[in-house]
């Protein structure tokens, strides 16, 4: 391989302290990607639940990217159980993320994401009354699972084109699954991005979960981005929309601001 094109080693971000660590789910071992500014306390928290791609240096990017705005961020790897590595064995990009829905059911990331939760809230520099979620694609799916009824503590929840629905031939069970069932049990302020022109996740699906999520009394932002495929916000993807992206992450950053921010100290009298 040419020299010019070998992998380049990580970035340094010598503002930032990030890597990988572990933690229990249960009897497990869970790895995920943590990243922090450096030397601040007090700091809000976040759990991300990535793609069906798992935790890949794009999302280990946009972890950092979290970190850089203020966030102590942990992104839970899904796949941990099996190596870190979505399944390798498919002939199809159908039949790749149909193994990765079989690998990934909400009854394991759902535990898994409360304990990631549990972490962060453990850890001296996170104040463990500000913590939120974000979740992109198949994560969001089980952020929908998660926060609909299951969560504990979380004070805001963004989820980028996020699936209701998991269809019968990727659950164990053999029995379809729709999370628009627990949608009324929505347990925090919610904000949800959605391409116009998805073709994994259809906007009518979208949309089907907003107006059922509307119902749980939590307010509910929900922006369509005209022009957008599935995966846009990916800048390492060929569906990227430069500007769907900026737009949803400056509302993203926004939205988790007013609900996470530092509640106002009182005045010495």
């Amino acid at each position: 391989m040419p020299e010019h094109i070998l992998p380049l080693p990580p970035k340094w971000e010598k503002d930032l302290d990030c890597g990988w660590v572990a933690f229990k789910s249960g009897n497990d071992d869970i790895r995920g990607y943590f990243a922090k500014p450096k030397g601040r306390t007090d700091l809000p928290g976040l759990v991300m639940a990535p793609e069906n791609l798992g935790v890949i240096e794009h999302r280990q990017d946009v972890t950092r990217r979290l970190a850089k705005a203020g966030y102590a961020t942990l992104t839970v790897d899904p796949y941990s159980r099996i190596g870190g590595q979505s399944p390798r064995d498919f002939k199809s990009p159908e039949e790749r993320r149909l193994k990765a829905f079989l690998a990934t059911p909400d009854e394991q990331g759902v535990p898994d994401l409360q304990a990631a939760c549990d972490y962060l809230a453990g850890l001296p520099e996170v104040d463990r009354t500000r913590i939120g979620a974000i979740g992109y694609c198949s994560g969001g799916g089980t952020l929908y699972a998660w926060i609909c009824g299951r969560s504990r503590n979380l004070k805001a929840a963004v989820v980028f084109y996020g699936a209701p629905t998991v269809q019968a031939q990727a659950r164990a069970d053999g029995k379809a699954l729709d999370r628009v069932v627990d949608a009324h049990k929505l347990q925090c302020p919610l904000l949800v991005h959605h391409g116009e022109s998805d073709r994994a996740v259809k906007l009518d699906e979208a949309k089907r979960m907003v107006e059922a999520l509307k119902k749980s009394g939590q307010p509910v932002e929900f922006h369509i981005f005209p022009g957008a495929d599935h995966a846009y916000h990916d800048d390492s993807h060929p569906n990227y929309h430069a500007a769907a992206a900026e737009l949803s992450w400056r509302r993203t950053l926004e939205f988790l601001g007013r609900h996470l921010s530092s509640p106002a100290k009182p005045r010495a009298a």
